[in-house]
């Protein structure tokens, strides 16, 4: 007998399921814009012009990272599909757009249509929490590029915005205040090192950890916190200047994007660092200035805002059920 493309490695049965069960997903998260269903080879979105006056298109690309191997030895995906929106979702409303479409690409060694389903759910639920519909994606099984069980995830997202509500940043100015909003846990980066720090220390991603009342696992599959009611709640006040999120780099590293011939001082004892970013830098021995670089450390976006504006924007965030806090200030 000859060899077929299912003897190479690749299940187009396989296949056909998991993109049955994706359509099915995906279709609770349409609405009357989206003018097409999965299975074409592009996704169709319409814009309302009544909304949009001035409409300019906002998108952004990113991944899960290494978060998934947490996910892979959990046997837990239901997460990271929700992390990925998320993620995506907070990187364009930095600007103050509105998440309107979102596009996946699943990379795989076999394709297993039970773990893709999870994957996917995560993602339309999220995509239905941020008002953003699933328009489409692509799943390859690739044999022999991946290693037996594990994945790769990455999100397209496409934001619009009105041209004269665009933010940029380019207001900010010296003595501006900023006002962090607290994360989820590590959200989606810094997870190499976490990795890496209870490998050294032998601890597994099951071990149960008093402090956390969790285990590892638990605690670093937390899913990335969406912050798109709290920028909704702000992004069209004047005294906003711009908008962080807090990702690699940390939170200078990210605010400091936002600059040109400034810089900003932070009060690092102004909240309360998470116990899992304590436990994480006392089982590594890391530097205060090591993990300020790597993680978020407990605050997940922040708020550029003009002094006298404070108030109001941080009584607009708590209305949004978010508990703000006055980090540090432009200088």
């Amino acid at each position: 007998m000859g060899i077929d493309y299912k003897n190479s490695g690749v299940d187009l049965e396989a296949a056909e399921a998991s993109t049955k069960k994706i359509s099915e997903l995906a279709d609770a998260t349409k609405n009357k814009n989206v003018l097409s269903g999965i299975g074409l080879f592009s996704g169709f979105y319409a814009i309302d012009l009544n909304q949009y006056k001035k409409p300019v298109v906002v998108t952004s690309i990113d991944g899960v990272g290494t978060k998934l191997k947490i996910a892979f030895a959990m046997e837990k995906h239901d997460t990271v599909g929700r992390d990925l929106v998320n993620h995506c979702v907070n990187d364009i409303m930095t600007s103050g757009a509105d998440p309107v479409a979102f596009t996946d690409y699943i990379g795989t060694v076999d394709l297993n249509p039970e773990v893709i389903k999870e994957i996917v759910k995560g993602m339309a639920l999220a995509c239905k929490e941020n008002s953003c519909a699933l328009v489409g994606g692509e799943t390859a099984e690739m044999p022999g590029f991946y290693s037996t069980g594990e994945y790769d995830l990455v999100g397209s997202i496409i934001g619009l915005v009105d041209h004269d509500n665009i933010i940029t940043g380019e207001n900010i100015e010296k003595d501006d205040i900023l006002i962090g909003c607290r994360s989820n846990g590590l959200h989606t980066n810094g997870y190499s090192l976490a990795r890496k720090i209870l490998q050294v220390n032998n601890i597994k991603f099951t071990d149960y950890v008093p402090e956390l009342e969790s285990s590892w696992g638990e605690i670093l599959l937390k899913v990335h916190k969406s912050y798109l009611h709290s920028i909704q709640a702000v992004r069209n006040y004047s005294g906003l200047h711009g908008i962080s999120h807090i990702t690699g780099g940390g939170l200078e590293g990210n605010t400091k994007r936002l600059l040109k011939n400034l810089d900003i001082t932070i009060d690092w004892q102004s909240w309360t660092v998470p116990a899992e970013f304590k436990l994480l830098q006392n089982y590594g021995q890391i530097s205060n200035e090591e993990m300020r670089r790597t993680f978020n450390l407990g605050i997940g976006l922040v708020f550029v805002v003009a002094k006298n504006a404070v108030s109001d924007v941080v009584e607009k965030l708590k209305s949004s059920n978010e508990n703000p806090i006055v980090i540090g200030k432009v200088i």
